[in-house]
């Protein structure tokens, strides 16, 4: 049986975590259904600390670290679409292995209360994994699903994502980006199969 180079095992031991949120840029988006990633980022860098974030690659980033593990925290700048532009170049610049990337993103077929973690899969038709699936070329990299559950009705999904959340939604938003952060902060220490398991069979009821 081959052994792995050590150097190889090290190198990819001591790469960063590229933890990304997706959503669109400005006020106006700010608090839509659709830029929970972004929400989740923030949460995430107040509570590690780490000050402005700078624009590099058509993202707003921001380095630090996360219980001795380097991390880059990133919101892409470009709208949902082409998210995978900004995604694409930070992989390829920090050199970034598929396991060390984590994508946030609001997924409308999980009902609201719920956030789930998986290790790769198609889009299901979210737009901004679709634009990151196309520039790394692979569907093999982890996301965590914020569920926003379905638009009432008949109304069209895409006016939806860009409603705020109700008021009476509020309190359960705010403890879910909590539940979000504690999860990132298991899958950077931990790792993705420890985090599936104490995150994905949690709900929490409006």
């Amino acid at each position: 049986m081959t052994t792995p180079s050590t150097d190889s095992s090290v190198e990819f031991a001591s790469s960063p975590y590229l933890l990304v949120g997706l959503g669109n840029p400005g006020r106006t988006y700010a608090r839509n259904r659709h830029n929970v990633g972004f929400m989740v980022i923030d949460a995430l860098a107040k509570q590690l600390d780490l000050g402005t974030p700078r624009l590099q690659m058509k993202a707003l980033v921001l380095n630090g670290t996360l219980d001795g593990h380097k991390v880059i925290l990133a919101k892409p700048q470009t709208y949902m679409n082409l998210s995978g532009e900004a995604v694409g170049s930070l992989v390829r610049y920090y050199k970034i292995p598929f396991p060390h990337l984590l994508v946030i993103h609001d997924d409308l077929d999980l009902p609201f209360g719920v956030i789930r973690l998986r290790p790769g899969g198609g889009a299901g038709g979210h737009k901004g994994l679709l634009s990151i699936m196309d520039r790394l070329g692979t569907q093999n990299f982890p996301r965590l699903r914020f569920g926003i559950g379905r638009p009432p009705g008949k109304m069209d999904p895409a006016d939806y994502v860009l409603q705020n959340f109700d008021a009476s939604e509020q309190p359960i938003l705010e403890l879910l980006i909590d539940r979000a952060v504690q999860a990132i902060r298991v899958f950077v220490t931990e790792g993705l199969d420890t985090a599936m398991n104490r995150f994905n069979g949690m709900t929490l009821e409006p």
